[in-house]
């Protein structure tokens, strides 16, 4: 399965040298019919949340039982959590997703959670000590850095317009002092950070696939602010 995922970050970074990546400002109608922003996300990351949980709780997950599976699967229901119960109900405004970007995301998040899922639950086996391990601490702090840097540069993009106004504008603060892309350049450190502290073939994975395609928004999101600039 981690193979798997790492060709579609791949097919879809080589996708994405051609076409805009469909989301948001860059919605397109050649990619079906348009879907809530709202809906969508919620929709979309749900599986994610509910997959892992069902696993954990519905299987014999053996190894669900000890202390650091249960961290590592708290680690990564916790973005999910967040990204599922609170991101989309912040959304102000927002373009509709298009039902393909929608449907691919819908997948992904239902074949990723069950991978993670399945691995930490039933085969992960870590010693004793492991969160003690400088790998698990490195990892930790990289995931918790992530996901700050994350959550805020969100709510720093939510709040750029004031009441009345239009247009597009350039956000400042955080991460974007130094970076175009902070909310992507967060959830990348995040999904190593993880990657890391689970030292696991399935979690490289992830944030390989998490890098090659936020890396190719990032991009594309870079050139759009050099255009408005220009």
């Amino acid at each position: 399965m981690a193979y798997v995922m790492v060709l579609m970050g791949l097919l879809s970074f080589l996708f994405s040298l051609f076409v805009n990546v469909p989301y948001g400002r860059y919605a397109s109608s050649k990619f079906g019919f348009p879907v809530s922003v709202k809906l969508a996300w919620f929709l979309q990351e749900l599986p994610s949340l509910l997959v892992p949980i069902h696993v954990v709780v519905f299987t014999a997950a053996d190894r669900s039982s000890y202390l650091t599976n249960q961290v590592l699967i708290g680690m990564f229901l916790c973005h999910y959590i967040q990204r599922t119960l609170v991101y989309p109900f912040l959304i102000r405004g927002g373009k509709p997703t298009p039902f393909i970007s929608f449907a691919m995301a819908f997948m992904f998040c239902v074949y990723n959670g069950y991978m993670q899922g399945k691995y930490l639950s039933h085969f992960a086996v870590y010693p004793s000590d492991w969160i003690r391990h400088p790998c698990f601490i490195t990892g930790f702090s990289l995931w918790l850095t992530g996901i700050l840097i994350n959550v805020h540069s969100d709510h720093i993009l939510r709040n750029l317009r004031k009441p009345g106004d239009t247009g597009y504008k350039i956000p400042n603060g955080g991460m974007f002092e130094y970076i175009s892309g902070a909310n992507f350049f967060g959830e990348i450190i995040e999904w190593t950070g993880f990657a890391i502290a689970t030292w696991s073939l399935q979690g490289a994975a992830f944030a390989i696939f998490t890098f090659l395609v936020l890396s190719s928004r990032a991009t594309q999101h870079h050139r759009y602010l050099f255009s408005c600039m220009s």
